[in-house]
């Protein structure tokens, strides 16, 4: 069984051979370039080529030695966006600064920088009038660059056996109003004029219908899972009411997700089934009802830690409809700060909750972050392949 017949079968849910393992086939299922960097050290592997799928995140795509050292099930596609293109900071002195094509302000610190960081959000007057969103200079979405080389590389990774997966445009419609406006002036314009909220809303939803009718058109016949999201959990608790969600996101969100399942389906040349794949961060067990009617098909990065979360009653209410892909290990403490034997731990409890009749994909909870010792890495592997094998 190759890699790809594994994913396909557990999205099926059933039960392949093993739990299938992702490694950076997204921006948000990656590792930070200071753990891959001692990984490879620690393994004594080359770590160059150094490739960033997100260079705002740190997170890099790791060379084909370490793909195949931990044998990988999947291989990502990644657009030009402006995470990864023409990330260019501008010396100004503790920090590198410089405006990507959103019109957002990026710093990086000199000093023990982890991440770049949005310092100005282009629309952070406190009343934004509806002529400054329709006027402002929304980035092209359908700029040719931006899928460059991509079919070429889909084409030698389902050649190799591996599961393609292919990142959207930008961030989830929620997520890129707070950017665009900043984060306390949006919440504050749902609640107090949803008008210019939904404006802004719709523009973004445009943009990423638009971009996916072109990313679809030259690359749908060989990819098999699309990738979009939205970050609507705090640890405790969701970032908005339901109501407030329902009222104004879920429609935007519904329309987005049926439009890009309809329009990957009509470029599948294999009969196969569009499979979309959504990140939400933190508690969001309220959400997954709406979620799995959608069409969502996936889940990332079930967060266990996140009030509602946990994994054994994830899978129990919701197991049957949606596929769990992430959850494998808990990353805010067990995997920096824990001892291999945890780790070790933490995962073979988690497996053993998710892995039942397939629908799961090992993952960590987000990324691997720079601090994660190797040892942890590994000790996190090394148990997915003592646990993870079905009968």
């Amino acid at each position: 069984m190759n890699s790809r017949e594994r994913i396909l079968m557990t999205l099926n849910h059933k039960e392949p051979d093993r739990v299938p393992f992702d490694l950076a086939s997204t921006h948000v299922t990656s590792i930070n370039v200071g753990a891959y960097e001692n990984l490879c050290r620690y393994l004594g592997v080359d770590a160059k080529p150094i490739l960033f799928s997100d260079a705002y995140q740190q997170v890099v795509v790791p060379n084909q030695a370490i793909l195949d050292r931990l044998q990988v099930d999947t291989r990502g596609l990644f657009p030009l966006t402006n995470h990864n293109w023409k990330v260019e900071g501008e010396d100004k002195g503790e920090y590198h600064e410089f405006v990507d094509e959103w019109g957002f302000t990026q710093r990086f610190p000199k000093e023990d920088g982890h991440w770049w960081s949005l310092v100005k959000s282009p629309l952070d007057s406190m009343i934004v009038e509806p002529d400054q969103i329709k006027s402002y200079p929304w980035p092209d979405p359908e700029m040719p660059e931006r899928i460059a080389g991509l079919r070429a590389q889909a084409e030698q990774y389902r050649a190799e056996g591996k599961i393609v997966m292919l990142k959207g445009f930008c961030a989830g419609l929620f997520e890129m109003g707070q950017r665009v406006r900043g984060m306390e002036n949006f919440l504050i314009d749902l609640m107090t004029d949803p008008d210019s909220a939904g404006l802004i809303l719709d523009s973004i939803l445009d943009l990423k219908v638009r971009f996916w009718e072109m990313a679809l058109a030259e690359l749908g016949d060989v990819v098999d899972i699309v990738v979009e999201g939205d970050d609507y959990g705090t640890q405790e608790s969701q970032l908005i009411s339901y109501k407030l969600y329902k009222k104004l996101i879920a429609p935007r969100l519904e329309e987005l997700i049926r439009t890009l399942k309809t329009t990957f389906a009509e470029k599948k040349r294999d009969g196969g089934k569009p499979w979309a794949f959504f990140h939400s961060c933190g508690s969001v067990r309220p959400f997954l009802p709406d979620f799995i009617e959608m069409g969502v098909d996936i889940l990332n990065p079930v967060h266990i830690s996140a009030a509602g979360m946990e994994p054994g009653a994830l899978k129990k209410d919701f197991g049957d409809a949606i596929t769990f892909w992430g959850g494998g290990v808990e990353t805010q403490s067990i995997l920096p700060n824990g001892t291999p034997e945890q780790v070790r731990e933490d995962v073979k409890r988690n497996v053993e909750a998710l892995m039942p009749g397939g629908g799961f994909v090992f993952n960590t909870v987000h990324n691997i972050q720079g601090e994660v010792p190797p040892e942890n890495i590994m000790a996190m592997w090394e148990a997915l392949q003592e646990c993870g094998r079905y009968s």
